[in-house]
């Protein structure tokens, strides 16, 4: 018969072999998932921001980079031509342009399945450089410059947006340019009106190679006996009344009921008017307050 305490140190070193077995695992089960992580990470920071967008629509001038997954012989770094084709090994020319990333990955996948080189091929394109879907925003707006085409329905708001909207300045009118049909395409669209009188068709989606252009907002001038003489914005739907007031109203030898108006005519002649208070005041009026008679 064992002594007791052989029999309890026993048990002891199984005990303590048995936590050394578990803590090696943990930590190798723990080294494994950290290594996981880690690799998770590093991927995710490698792939460009451009690619986490599969609704983008590739156009002339992108660059892109094409894997198949197990076929590393197929990965390739071309830019999409003039004519919105690529050339690709084992199917050649291929038509990507205006296709979203998610359905060229597709195309090229069917292709290669079609022709038999790949079974079940898992094609990925990386957005490496855009240059093809971009739109120009210039004028009276706080970011000017050439914004990408995010998506294949960006929309005019959305893209005034991306410039930081009009400046104080800017006028409610934007004017986009572009080609639609083949043709040249030009509108002006008056921004507030779209939210404000519910028209929804005007905040129309936007293609790659339109420019928006934001023009300085409409002025009048006042002078003559009011406080603040200068030239000031023409808000929507002002009248004489309004416009006096951001003048800061006539002086204590200015009268409200003594104003002068010169307003330009369509054939470039100035007519002199005597405006009532309530008439609308029209862009580059200029309204003169004179002094009271008494």
């Amino acid at each position: 018969m064992k002594h007791p305490t052989s029999a309890i140190a026993t048990v002891s070193l199984v005990i303590a072999s048995a936590a050394s077995v578990i803590a090696s695992e943990a930590r190798q089960s723990m080294s494994l998932a950290l290594s996981r992580l880690l690799t998770a990470a590093v991927l995710l920071l490698c792939v460009p921001a451009h690619a986490q967008n599969t609704d983008y629509p590739l156009g002339a001038g992108d660059a892109i980079r094409i894997q198949v997954f197990q076929n590393p012989d197929l990965t390739i770094e071309t830019r999409v031509s003039e004519n919105g084709s690529i050339t690709y090994p084992l199917i050649g020319a291929v038509d990507l342009g205006g296709l979203s990333i998610a359905v060229a990955e597709k195309k090229i996948a069917d292709a290669l399945l079609k022709g038999g080189f790949i079974q079940n091929p898992q094609v990925n394109i990386v957005l490496i450089q855009i240059r093809g879907n971009q739109v120009s925003v210039l004028g009276q707006v706080n970011r000017p410059g050439r914004f990408p085409l995010e998506t294949a329905n960006t929309r005019l708001s959305d893209m005034l947006a991306n410039a930081g909207g009009a400046t104080a300045g800017g006028d409610d009118i934007a004017i986009v340019v572009g080609v639609r049909n083949g043709k040249q395409f030009r509108k002006q669209i008056d921004i507030p009106s779209i939210f404000l009188d519910d028209k929804l068709q005007d905040n129309i989606v936007l293609q790659g190679g339109d420019s928006i252009y934001v023009h300085r907002a409409p002025v009048y001038y006042i002078y003559g006996e009011v406080q603040r003489p200068g030239g000031f914005r023409i808000e929507r739907d002002m009248t004489v009344m309004q416009a006096l007031a951001q003048g800061g109203g006539p002086t204590v030898r200015g009268s409200e009921k003594r104003l002068r108006l010169h307003r330009k005519a369509a054939d470039g002649s100035v007519q002199s008017l005597e405006p009532q208070l309530t008439d609308p005041v029209l862009p580059n009026d200029v309204i003169y307050v004179k002094e009271s008679i008494f």
